[in-house]
């Protein structure tokens, strides 16, 4: 073919006026089609992104309900720190009622829980939330932290039902293991817990009445006046050995065994509480220690323990007469509010029995270099050391 006869491809036409220059049909959709991939494929990578968010602050916020607050919602929390910080600012005093002083206190374990959640709040743009503001209808003033707060109490809540179920499993197993009772308790049912079983109505009977006297069992189970069980009276199974002295309340107080097997079940894992009765194994005991400081001072497993002896099939705040929530708002008191530092001793030396029953007692404070020294990899390495010039010197 001759160079007059080889044909090329057509210039471009000249644009019209619109400053468009055609293209053809297929090439423009084949070019949609290529931007639409990569548009779906950086959806997906965010989606991933932000699934993988959404999972990591649900999975943190199943620590709330455990070591924090069990029933007041993170907005109360966040909005009581808030308003005691714009008080001070305004006149440098803070006014608070009794429940407002225990929602600063559960901000302030939150916080210690959750060390990233405050730097976290105080730094969130207002595009962070506004996926989250469109699904709610009602906003305070702490609407900045409500998309966190909502996967956080998403973890929290799922955390309270995971083990109020273990705790329905495991509390039949140990109850019919000590106490062999007649009937049995049956894992998969509640039916027969609560008052009407013999053993677990001395174990929920108010500690000052004796559940053995015939006229106390058919009070409380015929729910009259003279004998009305609230959160007002310590459970007896709160008490060590079961047991309670009319002349010292607080001895034994939060001792008990299924306390102990119910906070290893909750906390360390449910094969650790088989082994109750000594010192803890100890594993990983220093930061063990310091979270168990932090979740042996709220009163959940005391809460869960109560709810799993108990013939109520879900959870719910009230229980007949007896309020979960005012319950475990005295055992937080018993705690944190003291009278003064006697009773603060007191509750320090009870934190360390419980330190040392779940995690064991660490010692590693006492091995001084004085006390390494006699130890056998010390002597060992001393003792080659003086094979090795021996040698030396009888060559």
């Amino acid at each position: 073919m001759s160079e007059s006869e080889q044909t090329y491809p057509a210039a471009p036409l000249v644009p019209d006026l619109s400053g468009a220059v055609p293209t053809s049909t297929e090439a423009r959709a084949k070019r949609r089609i290529a931007a639409l991939e990569d548009e779906l494929q950086q959806m997906k990578q965010e989606k991933g992104k932000k699934k993988r968010k959404t999972t990591y602050y649900i999975a943190q916020g199943r620590a709330i309900r455990r070591t924090t607050v069990l029933y007041t919602t993170l907005e109360d929390l966040i909005a009581e720190n808030d308003r005691r910080y714009e008080e001070v600012l305004e006149d440098g005093t803070v006014q608070a009622t009794t429940e407002q002083d225990r929602f600063q206190r559960g901000y302030l374990a939150l916080t210690t829980t959750l060390p990233w959640l405050h730097p976290k709040l105080a730094s969130l743009d207002v595009e962070d939330c506004e996926d989250m503001l469109r699904k709610v209808c009602v906003l305070s003033h702490s609407w900045r932290c409500i998309l966190i707060a909502l996967q956080l109490k998403k973890g929290a809540d799922a955390a309270r039902g995971d083990d109020t179920s273990t705790l329905k499993d495991l509390i039949a197993a140990w109850v019919n293991e000590d106490f062999r009772p007649s009937p049995l308790l049956r894992s998969d049912s509640k039916q027969l817990r609560g008052f009407t079983h013999d053993v677990c109505g001395k174990l929920l009977c108010p500690a000052e009445w004796d559940w053995s006297n015939d006229r106390v069992r058919a009070g409380i189970r015929d729910r009259t006046s003279d004998h009305i069980v609230s959160e007002n009276s310590w459970p007896l199974f709160v008490y060590e050995n079961y047991r309670f002295s009319s002349g010292d309340l607080e001895k034994g107080l939060f001792k008990s065994k299924i306390l102990v097997q119910a906070f290893k079940a909750i906390f360390t894992s449910p094969s650790s509480a088989r082994e109750v009765e000594g010192d803890g194994d100890g594993a990983d005991v220093l930061e063990n220690n310091r979270r168990a400081r932090r979740a042996l001072s709220h009163s959940k497993v005391k809460t869960c323990v109560r709810f799993a002896l108990s013939s109520v099939s879900s959870w719910r705040t009230v229980d007949g007469d007896f309020d979960y929530e005012a319950f475990w708002n005295n055992t937080v008191d018993f705690f944190e509010d003291v009278p003064g530092p006697v009773a603060r001793s007191r509750v320090d030396k009870l934190l360390e029995w419980w330190t040392r029953k779940v995690f064991g007692k660490n010692h590693r404070e006492d091995l001084t270099p004085e006390v390494v020294s006699k130890m056998s990899v010390s002597a060992l390495a001393e003792q080659r050391k003086v094979l090795e010039d021996t040698a030396f010197d009888s060559e």
